[in-house]
């Protein structure tokens, strides 16, 4: 066996939790990623199981995305989304119209039946049971990331705002999986001090974009094929370019394959509003409902049907692909290492389902495949790699990011710029309250907690990102405001020791997430 290799996925959403309306627009994200991408995976690791393939990957779950996953609400209404889109695809597969566009329409829906099953029988509607099933079984290995998603380079300027959300996020994670001995930097966002961080707090390694390893200094010998040493001695994995490009590229990698299904053309937008009224809530906006019954076919507006056993067997094409891909790419690193290479190929677990909506059954393929190939590939994850062979170079990585540009454009310019002050200034305010009241009790205390939820969310670099797109932006900036005005609010009634319970409660009904959040690590080192 000539190397190893860890396949890390990140699975991640803003907190769009709104108890305060039966059906929010922006709740359907989570419905969404939850039937096309989360559940698709695990039935892929159940199919694994049943076949007795032996398989091994780390997942990363954000708090934001743990804490919806556990919220009996979102899964009460994550039954009733799939039930609409169960009856959507019901009429469509008894449409007059293209056997194959029939097809595909029976296709979904004896899916969405599954995942059903899956939802309810192996989750008991928590997700997180689910993946902790296999956390035991050694198959997975669970990882946790920042609090909110916080960007961490740009929170920096204050210490206490990069430990808030390194150690809030921890101790949610080992409240529901254990220890996470692996941290996923948000969008491998990292500046040189963050492993220090994450060293005192216990955490063994973390991740960055490829330009962060190779340009760290003295230069790693094995550039990205072998994790490194931080000064602290925690341990940076550095990303594989082949292997992202071969799966994320719509253009060069696989999700882009003429058969595979086409994410655009939808039948939301194919058919008209009276007629999708019954299934797609709110009525009266148009939107994806995760019914497409067309393939990519190519760069044409005119779309032919899906047919699902040809993409199957793409996939499965495709897993050999990369596959051979992956043991050409070691046994050419071998040649000229003294140690066994390693590949750490990093991903959104959105792209596999969401975006791609093979992209479930090309992970299963792997395994199988390699399984039935004898096991030519070492599939490990990071603790086993870092175990199996230490790091032995000590190195000083570099700031970056895998954003546009590498660095931290995406999250810092012209459109989402003036959220940074504030959000500083916020930071430093609850630290100088926390320490004029450093034993807070009763409602004073509830109210601290609530306005450190609140900062919090606000530091969510969702918000920045959706500004910068453009896409969601009213909704990105109005987040942004609500829990930063939510925040000034409770932290004056805290100080002046006159707490609105009213307004307390109605806020923490909404933004209920980290139960006991610990106030420490808010005040000033």
């Amino acid at each position: 066996m000539t190397g190893t290799l860890s396949l890390v996925l990140h699975a991640h959403l803003p907190f769009v939790r709104h108890p305060e309306q039966e059906h929010f627009l922006e709740e359907n994200w989570y419905y969404e990623a939850l039937f096309e991408s989360y559940l698709p995976l695990l039935s892929a690791f159940e199919g694994l199981e049943k076949e007795g393939v032996p398989f091994r990957l780390a997942l990363s779950i954000s708090p934001t995305l743990l804490s919806m996953v556990q919220d009996p609400l979102l899964s009460e209404r994550a039954l009733r989304y799939l039930d609409d889109l169960t009856g959507l695809a019901e009429r469509e597969a008894s449409r007059p119209q293209d056997p194959a566009l029939q097809k595909a329409a029976r296709f979904h829906l004896e899916r969405w039946v599954g995942l059903r099953k899956t939802f309810q029988d192996s989750c008991q509607g928590d997700l997180s049971r689910g993946f902790k099933k296999f956390q035991r079984k050694g198959n997975l290995e669970l990882l946790t990331c920042a609090a909110t998603h916080g960007y961490l380079p740009l929170l920096s300027v204050r210490e206490e705002a990069v430990r808030a959300q390194v150690e809030t996020a921890l101790k949610l994670h080992r409240s529901v999986f254990g220890e996470s001995r692996g941290f996923w930097l948000p969008e491998c966002g990292y500046q040189p001090g963050l492993e220090k961080v994450l060293g005192d707090l216990g955490v063994r390694y973390f991740f960055l974009e490829s330009h962060g390893v190779l340009q760290a200094l003295p230069r790693p010998p094995y550039g990205t094929f072998a994790p490194v040493l931080c000064p602290n001695g925690v341990a940076a994995f550095g990303r594989d370019q082949e292997s992202s490009r071969q799966v994320w590229s719509s253009k060069e990698g696989y999700p882009g394959h003429p058969d595979y299904r086409e994410f655009y053309r939808d039948v939301g937008f194919d058919r008209p509003e009276g007629e999708l009224a019954p299934f797609v809530k709110p009525v009266g906006i148009r939107r994806f409902t995760g019914l497409k019954l067309h393939r990519v076919t190519g760069p044409t507006d005119q779309k032919e049907p899906y047919d699902p056993e040809r993409a199957l067997a793409r996939a499965r094409e495709h897993a050999g692909d990369f596959l051979a891909s992956r043991r050409r790419q070691l046994e050419e690193a071998a040649r000229w290492m003294d140690r066994p290479p390693h590949l750490s190929c990093l991903y959104d677990a959105e792209l596999f389902g969401h975006w791609w909506f093979e992209g479930p059954d090309f992970l299963k393929a792997l395994f199988e495949r390699n399984h039935r190939e004898g096991g030519n590939l070492s599939f490990v994850t990071p603790s086993e790699a870092l175990e199996g062979h230490p790091p032995t170079h000590r190195t000083q990585p570099v700031f970056s990011s895998w954003g546009v540009g590498g660095y931290s454009e995406f999250w810092l310019n012209d459109k989402n710029d003036w959220i940074y002050p504030p959000l500083h200034q916020a930071g430093r305010e609850l630290s100088e309250v926390l320490g004029k009241i450093p034993n807070p009790k009763g409602a004073v205390l509830k109210a601290l907690q609530q306005a450190a939820r609140e900062l919090l969310l606000a530091q969510s670099s969702d918000w920045a990102f959706m500004m910068r797109t453009g896409s969601h932006r009213a909704y990105a900036e109005a987040r942004f405001k609500i829990h930063l005005n939510r925040f000034e609010r409770l932290l004056a009634q805290a100080r002046a020791g006159k707490v609105d319970l009213k307004f307390l409660a109605g806020v923490e009904e909404k933004d209920d997430l980290f139960p006991d959040i610990d106030l420490r690590p808010f005040k000033k080192a």
